[in-house]
């Protein structure tokens, strides 16, 4: 039997050639026909390759995969989402009968993963995957956990107990409602990207902040905002219209 053929989509290109890599490693019946780091590229790779699977990162800047497929339109493929959502979101792609893989990907979930494709690859996934976008639509409040890593693995924390995250060069610093805060090595536009759908909003280069915790806004050229925790945080003079208008609306 001839492999299938996937296709990769992460706008990270480490992920994607991990990713690849462990496929042509331990899933001989895949063959990857091509990697897109932008959905607008995926969906030109998708209609000239015309795979058999995608693998699909859900939380991608200015096109997320559930607007890539929308305009991808009719195709005849299956999808493995790649997430980084928590088991709340893991269960309700499960009962959807999707397929999914929890960054970092391990080794044995991606060969149950591909096996459970190959064994339905003949299934409808259009209609799954409305179910799918239904489930998630309902998780988008803050009590959703994100998965921070740490030097020994992952840490899951609810998004309702991060107040602000600031930006010091490759890493971020998260500020939490306890008073705690730690340094990660992940760049703040990862955060941005993973939490623009829950309230927060990166007023400055250097700052994301929760709109859930700003306690005053103080005016000024751009303006600034001090926190629930009393952090004082400048807003971007290029940011301010667009800030006082999700504030005030």
């Amino acid at each position: 039997m001839e492999p299938l053929k996937a296709i990769l989509v992460d706008d990270e290109f480490s992920s994607l050639q991990n990713l690849r890599q462990k496929i042509v490693e331990f899933c001989p019946d895949l063959q990857v026909v091509a990697i897109a780091e932008k959905p607008e590229e995926a969906i030109l790779l998708i209609r000239q390759h015309r795979p058999d699977l995608i693998f699909l990162d859900i939380e991608m800047p200015r096109m997320n995969g559930f607007r890539m497929l929308d305009e991808l339109g009719d195709h005849d493929l299956d999808i493995i989402f790649t997430t980084a959502y928590n088991h709340y979101a893991i269960d309700a792609i499960r009962i959807s009968a999707f397929d999914y893989l929890m960054k970092p990907i391990a080794i044995k979930d991606l060969q149950n993963a591909v096996e459970r494709f190959v064994k339905k690859r003949y299934g409808r996934t259009r209609d799954k995957l409305e179910v799918l976008k239904g489930s998630l639509s309902t998780m988008k409040s803050q009590d959703t956990k994100i998965a921070i890593p740490t030097g020994d693995g992952l840490e899951f924390v609810p998004i309702k107990s991060i107040i602000h995250i600031e930006s010091s060069s490759n890493y971020s610093k998260i500020y939490f409602t306890d008073g705690k805060s730690f340094l990660v090595t992940r760049q703040l536009k990862d955060f941005e990207d993973m939490l623009q759908s829950f309230n927060f909003y990166r007023v400055h280069n250097s700052h994301l902040i929760n709109l859930s915790y700003i306690r005053k806004y103080i005016r000024g050229e751009g303006g600034q905002v001090i926190m629930q925790n009393g952090d004082v945080i400048d807003v971007a003079r290029r940011k301010k219209e667009e800030f006082l208008r999700l504030i005030t609306s």
